[in-house]
C-alpha cells in the first residue's frame, strides 16, 4: 500500500489544535490510516484525575475500531507543547504501544513528525521488539 506520509503528518500537525491538555499543555495529534485509505484522527484528551486521559493514538485507533475497522498501515505522531511547533519526535507511549500491538502487524510504520519534512519512520516490531499480542493468548 502507498502511504502519503506528508498527507498523514499533515493531519497530525493539525489535530493538535484539537487537544484538550489544561493540565500538561502538550499537545499530540494523530493520524491513523487503515489499509482501505481512510484516515482516523485523534487528539489527547486530559482528565484533572488524570487516569482517565487517553492519548491522541488511542483515540484514532478506538475511533477506527468503534467503525468495524481493524486492519492499519501507518500513524503519524506529532506532539509538542501548547502554542509552539513540535520540537522533538513524540513517540507513543507504552499503553499505544500496546494498543498498537493488538491490531497491527510487523509492517505497520509509526511516523513520528516535528514538520512536514523533518520526520522518522519506524515500524511496529522496532518499536516493540518483544511485545505482547493476541498471538499469545491464542497460541
Amino acid at each position: 500500500m502507498d502511504i502519503n506520509v506528508q498527507e498523514l503528518i499533515k493531519t497530525a500537525l493539525e489535530m493538535r489544535k484539537m487537544s484538550y491538555t489544561p493540565y500538561s499543555h502538550f499537545n499530540v495529534g494523530a493520524a491513523l490510516l487503515s489499509k482501505d485509505g481512510q484516515i482516523y484522527t485523534g487528539c489527547n484528551i486530559e482528565n484533572a484525575a488524570f487516569t482517565p486521559t487517553n492519548c491522541a493514538e488511542r483515540t484514532a485507533f478506538f475511533k477506527a475500531v468503534s467503525e468495524g475497522v481493524k486492519d492499519f498501515a501507518a500513524i503519524a505522531i506529532a506532539g509538542g507543547p501548547d502554542g509552539s511547533d513540535p520540537v522533538d519526535f513524540c513517540p507513543p507511549c507504552g499503553v499505544c504501544r500496546q494498543v498498537m500491538s493488538e491490531f497491527c502487524h510487523d509492517d505497520f510504520q509509526i511516523i513520528m513528525a516535528k514538520s512536514l519534512t523533518e520526520y522518522k519512520i519506524v515500524t511496529l516490531p522496532e518499536s516493540v521488539p518483544d511485545r505482547f499480542g493476541p498471538k499469545d493468548l491464542l497460541g
